[in-house]
């Protein structure tokens, strides 16, 4: 397949002439999905669960790989069978019943895409509006069709684009980023950033989760999507190994120094709160804004790529009769909408649109954790005609699987708080047994863990014997 072809492959199994290549492959795709200078402005939102800036590095690298270390396990399932994460998925929940999570997964990948190619429309604005002599809608619609542009052309034509692309991305945003640091790195104040005290335990697990789920947790329903191309001869270890060194080493780096730069000065910690990549303008020279907002740019396309391809696939696994690529380009013309209306008509939907992502987020955590147990316990590949055939031996819906997601969705929403939006405010009717909405644990999201613990070991517990009957038949 050559590297600007359409790819052809949708919800299918991967034949064996298709594949080839080694794990080391799977370092670009998550490194270009995770190298956003966003990433720079987490480093603010963990200081702002109130901890140190020690703190706040063990948070990163802790939340960050651990996240990863799911998508890593979640990838396994793909080498081993060579069919979408949203197919195997199947072998869960039924061929018919897996219609539920693949939903979930279909509206957090279509809500992050528009979230992130708005982020890098809104950021074009800003630099340009700072450079001036420039018209803000003019400079808004130049970030517009570089971030849709390039979105649309590595989410539809599939696979071997996107490899392609990934890896210029991830090179061109790494050596831009690395300027960006050295530019800065002089506002760093290390007497201001040592003076900050520790936070509580409960503030340093409600940053440890926000890194779980705003950085790597998000990924899980589209790990085998990188994967299936792989030989199943390559090495579990170097699939798990690279995909976590990929997506977690350069995101790392950034929130610590990112908390460097929001423990330094209060004012730019203030900043980012309100604007979280035009905040980092800043501290800037003038003629550096051009190449930010390249950076900006490329850096959130990266990941919105990912997640355009990867809702293609989803749409049609769940049961949409067209090919990949007509299932990536509706999800492409639903993006355009949602990016124009956030960029040049929306007052105060953003903020909201987060919150309903942040809720998804929970039975999205609970259905990963299942997913990931279910790829862990399985010593054989899975069957692949059966993902296809509702009467094959996933059956048709597993009640057991649905039970577990919806009682891990609702205690999760229990024991988190969601202040993004008002209409949210029903979540966190559990929190009364551990202190109440206002007590200590109130803003950790504890409820995160909570969904991941019971759809781990809810499965490891339901499952154990019909994985073994269906591996002995």
């Amino acid at each position: 397949m050559g590297i600007f072809e359409l790819e052809l492959n949708g919800p299918n199994l991967i034949q064996e002439s298709e594949r080839g290549g080694s794990a080391k492959s799977l370092f670009w795709p998550w490194a270009g999905a995770n190298v956003s200078l966003l990433a720079l402005s987490y480093g603010a939102f963990f200081l702002g669960f109130g901890i140190s800036f020690k703190q706040a590095t063990w948070a990163a690298i802790i939340g960050t790989t651990l996240s990863f270390l799911l998508v890593g396990f979640s990838s396994l399932a793909g080498k081993k069978s060579n069919a979408p994460t949203m197919i195997l998925s199947r072998a869960v929940f039924g061929v018919k019943g897996n219609i539920l999570p693949g939903t979930l997964s279909y509206l957090i990948f279509v809500g992050w895409e528009t979230v992130l190619v708005s982020l890098a429309t809104l950021a074009t604005g800003t630099v340009f509006t700072r450079i001036g002599n420039i018209d803000n809608n003019l400079a808004l619609v130049l970030g517009f069709v570089l971030a849709v542009s390039l979105t649309i052309f590595g989410g539809v034509l599939g696979f071997s684009t996107i490899m392609k692309i990934q890896k210029w991305l991830t090179l061109t945003t790494i050596m831009m980023t690395a300027l960006y640091i050295g530019l800065t790195i002089s506002n760093v104040n290390w007497s201001s950033i040592m003076a900050i005290k520790d936070g509580s335990n409960q503030a340093f697990i409600g940053a440890l989760i926000f890194g779980i789920t705003g950085i790597g947790l998000g990924w899980v329903n589209a790990a085998a999507d990188y994967s299936r191309y792989l030989p199943r001869s390559v090495s579990s270890k170097a699939v798990v190994g690279w995909t976590v060194l990929g997506a977690s080493i350069v995101p790392i780096i950034l929130v610590i120094y990112g908390s460097a730069l929001a423990g330094s000065s209060k004012e730019l910690s203030d900043a980012i709160a309100m604007d979280p990549i035009g905040a980092l303008t800043a501290l800037l020279p003038t003629w550096f804004l051009i190449p930010f907002a390249m950076i900006a740019v490329l850096g959130l396309v990266g990941g919105a790529i990912l997640d355009l391809y990867s809702s293609g696939l989803t749409l049609v696994s769940i049961g949409l009769p067209v090919k990949r690529h007509v299932a990536a380009a509706i999800d492409a013309c639903i993006m355009l909408a949602g990016t124009i209306y956030i960029v040049w008509f929306a007052d105060n939907f953003f903020f909201p649109f987060q919150g309903f992502l942040i809720t998804l987020g929970v039975p999205v955590a609970t259905w990963s954790a299942i997913f990931v147990a279910d790829v862990v316990m399985r010593k054989k590949p899975y069957s692949e005609s059966d993902l296809f055939d509702n009467r094959g031996i996933y059956g048709s819906v597993n009640k057991k699987s649905i039970a577990l997601m919806m009682i891990g969705t609702i205690i999760g929403w229990g024991f988190v708080t969601n202040t993004f939006a008002s209409w949210l405010s029903w979540q966190g009717y559990f929190l009364g047994m551990i202190g109440g909405k206002s007590g200590a644990w109130a803003y950790s999201n504890i409820g995160v863990i909570f969904a991941l613990l019971i759809g781990f070991f809810g499965h490891v517990l339901l499952a154990r014997k019909t994985i073994a009957q269906q591996e002995s038949v």
